[in-house]
């Protein structure tokens, strides 16, 4: 009798499989490829939190004062410099000892010092003040001050300014020009500006 219900229940576990196409073997093959599915996906999750977690770093590299006049801005992503458009940040200078410039440059300068602003940045929201002393058609002193409301242009201007009369004084005023100095790109541009003003004030026409 008991082989009979053991025989009746044989039957009825295989009338089952045979129902759900599942062997006993093909069930726990199926459980198998299941937690390995989860695992998978817990693998993933765990790499896409870690790459999450990174975005929340905040050690940053100097970037070049192109970039610094507008928080909100960031280096152009193809990692080629771009110059500034027009309206935001073209340099352009201003004098602040009321000299006329002359019409033109004539390579033949008046000895004297020369109060100049030279403005960049977005918007022009950037400036220095220049001040030159020239003889005998040369730079003898350079001294540059600027204002930004950006802390990180703020800090490319003190480092230029540190940096400038080492690459200026003594040097004729003719021709005078500087490329990026301290790594300031739009400083530097305004610093030329205010060259070029220089030039003009201290002309001597005939």
């Amino acid at each position: 009798m008991k082989d009979d219900k053991r025989d009746g229940i044989n039957r009825e576990s295989r009338a089952a499989d045979d129902a759900t196409g599942f062997t006993g073997a093909q069930a726990g093959s199926s459980r198998s490829h299941g937690l390995t599915g989860i695992s998978a996906t817990l693998v993933g999750l765990v790499a896409a939190a870690s790459l999450l977690g990174g975005c929340g770093q905040t050690d940053t590299k100097p970037m070049d004062d192109e970039y610094a006049g507008n928080e909100s801005s960031s280096a152009p992503g193809n990692g080629e410099a771009q110059g500034p458009q027009a309206g935001e940040g073209v340099p352009s200078a201003s004098s602040r000892d009321g000299r006329q410039p002359a019409a033109s440059d004539t390579g033949q300068y008046q000895d004297g010092s020369y109060a100049l602003t030279g403005h960049y940045g977005k918007d022009g929201s950037d400036s220095i003040d220049v001040d030159l002393d020239v003889s005998g058609g040369t730079v003898q002193s350079v001294r540059v001050s600027g204002k930004s409301d950006s802390p990180v242009s703020k800090k490319h201007i003190d480092e230029f300014a540190k940096a400038v009369p080492g690459v200026v004084e003594g040097r004729p005023l003719k021709d005078l020009k500087v490329s990026k100095v301290a790594g300031a790109s739009w400083t530097s541009d305004a610093f030329n500006k205010a060259l070029d003003l220089a030039r003009q004030e201290a002309s001597i026409t005939q």
